[in-house]
């Protein structure tokens, strides 16, 4: 890991930190948390005021890896996002509190972002 990549992920995680201090999951409205990495995209349900994750799915999943040929693309992350978003809402969940980790709001992010809102998640 160079200089440049260690100065990045320091300023994504001032971000992140910056971001956390107004996004909070409640048990009504947990946060989705997502990880992105160059060959993977993750996304997490957490309760904040437990202090625990509910549900979490990745492109590491057999049911996503079949439809996708690479985890680190724009069509993962828009699968990721649909077969996450259906399965919230098959067991309840419809509002998250939307948590981009520091990561800018575009590419991944936000194909991931537009699948889950489409397959019926509100935030």
């Amino acid at each position: 890991m160079g200089r440049n990549e260690i100065v990045k992920e320091s300023k994504r995680l001032a971000r992140h930190i910056r971001i956390r201090k107004r996004v909070v999951g409640t048990s009504a409205r947990p946060r989705l948390c997502i990880h992105r990495s160059l060959k993977n995209f993750a996304a997490q349900i957490i309760d904040d005021s437990s202090g625990k994750v509910l549900f979490g799915l990745s492109t590491k999943n057999q049911t996503i890896k079949q439809k996708i040929k690479s985890g680190g693309n724009i069509q993962a992350a828009a699968a990721l996002g649909e077969v996450f978003a259906s399965e919230l809402v098959a067991k309840g969940l419809k509002e998250v509190c939307f948590d981009r980790g520091g990561y800018v709001y575009h590419g991944r992010v936000k194909a991931f972002a537009e699948a889950a809102r489409k397959s019926g998640l509100e935030f």
